[in-house]
Order: structure tokens, then C-alpha cells, then sequence
């Protein structure tokens, strides 16, 4: 598979057909294990680090269950490349800024991607389109079997899986959501959502995950714990808040339609506007119009306008695919204009047509 396929396709967990998915993005749930008898990745040689490379792959050419994963070296890429990689959630900002023997496969649809040597040896990841954090795990289960048959992973009897950060030994397992909030964040709301999970061990952070800040009304929620508690646990403590979450979203979009319908149509008509027309944008603005945008389509202002384009959008206008999609390296200032070209290039056609309201 090459990254040119990426300048025209999107994976499944961004097309917006699973359950929920005008407010909950993706569901996705992500394995850490660690090879027995080995130096975690922090500590290893650059030989060792070799070797884990080389065990993981020839473990992944064996998987059984016919699912083609496609290997890519990451040390052998370019940094628009790895920079794609990380917009597409292939892989995590660390692995693709790391130094030394570093790799990723995934499948076509993007659903399963497996990294080696990141923090840990392995990080396995699969994500759904929408609220599908169970069936996300039922697809994880054989994955990790499977590879464990081939790789015998770190494990104590009593810590469980043994991972290079404290936080996640036990299960290992990471499972999160991410959700489009614009209603709670216009109301002034999200503060009292993020207290509540919290509460409950559950982190919120922005779009990319930790270390990353909300932009756009986009965030993640995820488990905090992973010792003491079983996997089905974890994704127990997230079924236990989420509805609640998409309930109450969906219950101030009403409102904002009942109270402050002129005012909401004017925000999303102006981002509309300013996506279709703009020459220049930088991405913290384009993600923000495109918040609204996407707001308009749930709510049936934007008759023209798809949540699969809206998707399409959010994701083809990150620097890394910009500069994919032109085939050479921007500055921030060619980036911002290319990025309104496109932006103009699709929106542009429905400017002054696609927008509606009563």
C-alpha cells in the first residue's frame, strides 16, 4: 500500500456511518504489551531495538484469520510522511518523532494498526466509526492472541502485563472516544462534563490525545486505570458515562435550536461563509469553522454539505496532508493558502446554495 492512497481514501472510523457518529467521531481501544526477556524500547541498543523490529514483523507476516496488515519502516520515511500517519491516528506522535528501528502496519480500511517500539514494544489499536467500543474490543481479543502465540509477552502474576509507564500496567488497555461537542462548549457546559469524568478516572484530552489540547469542540475521553481492573471493567466505567454524555449534547443542540436559533444559524452560516471564500486559513481556524460546518449539518441547516465531506475535510486540511497532497514540503504560510484552496475547492461549488434555514 503506499501513502498515495491516503490522498483520496479515508479510513473507516472517519467516514461517520457507525452509531452516533454526528457526536462520537470514533471509538477506539489500544493494547500495550512488551516482549518477554527484552530491554523495554527506553533502555534498548540499537541492535535490540532492531531485533523486537524484526520479530514483530515476521509475527505479523503469520497472523492468522486473513487480516493483511501492511508494513511500513518508519525510520525510512520522510517527516511529511510520519506526520500523515499520526493525522490519520496510524500512529502516536512519539513513534513517529522517535529515532532508531520503528514501525507500523495497518489494513486497508485503517480499522487495525499495530506500532513497534514506541514507548513499549508493541502498541496494538483498533477504531470504529462512532459509539462501538465493544465491538472495537471483540476485534481486538483475537489480534493480541494471535500475536501473542507468536510473541510470549512481559507478564507478572500479579501486576499483570508489564508496560514501560506505571500508569498502564495491568490490562494495558487504553479505550477511548472521541466526541464532537460544540452545544456543551457554546453553553459553557464542557467544564462540568470534564469534572464529572474525571470523577470517575476518566481523562479528557484534545483531538491527538495526550499532551494535546481541544480545538474545535473536538475531544477524547478515556480510562485513567488500568491495574486492578479487568478489561471489561474498563470499558464499563466509559458505557457507564457516555450515554449520558451523548444525551445531554443532543438535549442542548435542541435547546440552542429552541432559544437561540438565530444566533446559531448566524455562527454557522458565517463559518460556512468564511471556509467557502477564505484565501488564506490557518489550521486552528479551519478546524473551528469546520466544527460549526459539521454542527450545521446535524442539525439539517447544510442541505449539500455530507458528515462524510465535513470528515473529509477536517482530515485533508492537517499540514502533513496538505503537504501530501501538493507533493512537496510547505512553509506555515504556503500551507495556510493552500489549505483555503482546498477548503474553497469543495465548499465553494454549494457557497450561498448548500445553507438553509427557516
Amino acid at each position: 500500500m503506499s501513502l498515495d492512497n491516503f490522498k483520496t481514501n479515508i479510513g473507516e472510523w472517519l467516514q461517520g456511518t457507525g452509531p452516533d457518529a454526528d457526536l462520537v467521531i470514533s471509538s477506539r481501544v489500544r493494547l500495550a504489551r512488551n516482549l518477554a526477556n527484552s530491554p523495554f524500547t527506553s533502555v534498548s541498543t540499537e541492535d535490540q531495538s532492531k531485533a523486537v523490529s524484526e520479530r514483530i514483523e515476521t509475527a505479523l507476516q503469520r497472523l492468522d484469520g486473513g487480516l493483511p496488515l501492511h508494513v511500513m519502516e518508519l525510520d525510512k520515511k520522510d517527516v511529511v510522511e510520519r506526520q500523515v500517519l499520526v493525522e490519520r491516528h496510524l500512529v502516536s506522535h512519539d513513534l513517529a518523532t522517535g529515532s532508531g528501528s520503528r514501525l507500523v502496519a495497518f489494513d486497508e480500511a485503517e480499522s487495525f494498526s499495530v506500532m513497534g517500539n514506541e514507548e513499549d514494544h508493541l502498541r496494538l489499536q483498533v477504531m470504529k466509526s462512532g459509539y462501538q467500543l465493544e465491538e472495537a474490543w471483540s476485534q481486538m481479543c483475537p489480534l493480541e492472541r494471535s500475536l501473542e502465540e507468536e510473541l510470549q509477552f512481559a507478564f507478572h502474576s500479579k501486576y499483570g502485563y508489564l508496560t514501560a509507564c506505571p500508569t498502564n500496567v495491568g490490562t494495558g488497555l487504553r479505550a477511548s472516544v472521541m466526541l464532537h461537542l460544540p452545544a456543551m462548549v457554546i453553553t459553557g457546559q464542557i467544564e462540568e462534563m470534564t469534572r464529572a469524568a474525571t470523577k470517575i478516572h476518566l481523562a479528557v484530552r484534545g483531538l491527538f490525545g495526550e499532551g494535546t489540547e481541544a480545538q474545535g469542540d473536538f475531544f477524547q475521553i478515556s480510562n485513567q486505570r488500568t491495574l486492578g481492573l479487568s478489561e471489561e471493567q474498563v470499558l464499563e466505567n466509559i458505557a457507564s458515562v457516555l450515554p449520558n454524555i451523548i444525551v445531554y449534547e443532543r438535549k442542548l443542540r435542541d435547546e440552542l435550536l429552541e432559544r437561540r436559533r438565530e444566533r446559531i444559524e448566524d455562527r454557522i452560516g458565517r463559518a460556512f461563509g468564511i471556509l467557502s471564500h477564505a484565501r488564506v486559513i490557518t489550521s486552528k481556524e479551519a478546524l473551528e469553522h469546520l466544527s460549526l460546518v459539521r454542527l450545521g449539518v446535524a442539525m439539517g441547516f447544510l442541505d449539500d454539505v455530507s458528515m462524510n465531506q465535513i470528515n473529509r475535510m477536517f482530515l485533508h486540511s492537517q499540514p502533513g496532508h496538505l503537504q501530501s497532497l501538493v507533493g512537496e514540503p510547505l512553509n506555515t504560510e504556503d500551507r495556510d493558502r493552500k489549505r483555503a484552496d482546498l477548503l474553497r475547492s469543495i465548499l465553494g461549488d454549494t457557497s450561498g446554495e448548500g445553507f438553509s434555514s427557516s
